[in-house]
């Protein structure tokens, strides 16, 4: 049986996981933190959305004390993987092509990024 795929996650559940990231495993009071200080954004508020995302899997809660500890279930990287074929399958019919094409036709590369992409596609097999 395979295992059930993890849920898409919200736009607010991905800036609490990018602080997971950041942080690595944390109270919701240093998550909380961190959300407030880029936009305000309330305790339980936090609190509650942590509570839904280990509901759905997105994170792991260990009690510590008389408080709980949250830890994102999976990497950045990894959760980086999932988001993109779960896009590239749904958005793009599968081709790596229509998803870059639409990435770089959308918002202008950096010098630097097109480097990097032409490193990869070398590494790949792909010559300019």
């Amino acid at each position: 049986m395979a295992p059930t795929p993890l849920p898409r996650p919200t736009d607010g559940e991905l800036a609490i996981l990018r602080v997971l990231w950041s942080l690595g495993p944390c109270t919701v009071r240093q998550a909380h933190e961190v959300l407030n200080a880029e936009r305000e954004t309330g305790y339980t508020t936090v609190l509650k959305m942590l509570q839904i995302m280990t509901e759905k899997g997105l994170v792991t809660r260990e009690e510590e004390g008389r408080g709980h500890i949250y830890q994102a279930r999976l990497g950045e990287s990894q959760a980086q993987k999932h988001l993109v074929t779960d896009l590239l399958d749904k958005a793009f019919q599968g081709s790596a092509l229509k998803l870059v094409m639409s990435a770089l036709q959308s918002k202008k590369a950096s010098k630097a990024e097109l480097e990097a992409i032409r490193k990869l596609l070398d590494e790949h097999g792909g010559k300019p």
